[in-house]
């Protein structure tokens, strides 16, 4: 057996929030969209991961999501530009990442990040 495919379910009745944080700042497609479900990715060979954690690192606490892409300061520029507030950084790591804590439209703290 392999496993294909791990999705982050979050809750909520503003479905179309998620539209302009995932969608618009963070640049990610529509995959599916049932109306009750809407799913966000893209069409890249994206890797399988579930991480399990005490603390978030730097004694920050565990984000719900964790998010890498390929240009943090833009994406850092886009959350402030739209009025999200950062709950941390943006830090350079000593594992290797730069990254901040930002919360989506539904309270999750979401971890965006760029390996170094």
């Amino acid at each position: 057996m392999e496993v294909k495919r791990i999705v982050a379910n979050i809750s909520t009745q503003q479905i179309d929030a998620a539209q302009h944080f995932y969608g618009e700042l963070l640049g990610l497609d529509i995959l599916m969209d049932h109306g009750w479900i809407t799913s966000y990715g893209n069409t890249e060979n994206m890797r399988v991961q579930i991480a399990f954690a005490t603390e978030g690192g730097s004694g920050t606490a565990v984000p719900d999501l964790s998010i890498e892409v390929d240009n943090i300061e833009e994406a850092y520029a886009r959350m402030k530009e739209h009025g999200y507030e950062i709950e941390y950084g943006p830090a350079n790591e000593p594992w290797g990442v730069r990254r901040f804590y930002v919360r989506d439209p539904f309270g999750k703290l979401v971890n965006i990040l760029m390996h170094l």
